[in-house]
């Protein structure tokens, strides 16, 4: 696992076509989903909306630390490289560590400036949906987390 920040300064060390390259090499880093959320997905549940891709994104926190689960189809390079970098950043991390994380994850990134309005917010919501999950499930008094993933809505 690497640190958000440590991913950041990676980018920002590249030049401007670089950036862009470096971001679709994580577009195959992503894992698969595993099964027992399959069925989630194809039901349409965890899926983020506001982004035109198809992304389903899940997170969880068990036992202190945070689990990032999600998919998205190859052929959206661009929001598949996104959430790979969230998975990269933050499985295995703390809450608290994405609770502190930047509020500015593109710009950080250096890709603010590379990308379109719609695709930035698409990115923009993805990592937001991602903050708001781990924060709820951290504060909240049920955590369906434990439950078996098919039957949690």
């Amino acid at each position: 696992m690497s640190s958000f920040q440590d991913i950041a300064a990676g980018f920002q060390m590249v030049d401007r076509d670089t950036r862009l390259d470096l971001l679709l090499e994580y577009a195959g880093k992503l894992p698969p989903l595993p099964e027992a959320y399959q069925e989630l997905r194809d039901a349409g549940m965890n899926m983020v909306h506001e982004c035109q891709s198809p992304v389903f994104l899940r997170p969880e926190v068990r036992d202190g630390t945070v689990r990032v689960i999600a998919h998205v189809p190859r052929n959206a390079p661009t929001a598949r490289a996104f959430v790979s970098i969230l998975h990269e950043a933050f499985d295995g991390a703390t809450p608290e560590d994405v609770a502190n994380a930047t509020d500015y994850p593109l710009r950080d990134l250096g890709l603010s400036e590379l990308l379109g309005a719609q695709r930035t917010q698409g990115l923009s919501a993805i990592y937001q949906r991602m903050k708001h999950a781990v924060a709820e499930r951290t504060h909240s008094p049920i955590k369906a987390d434990n439950e078996d993933p098919a039957s949690a809505s």
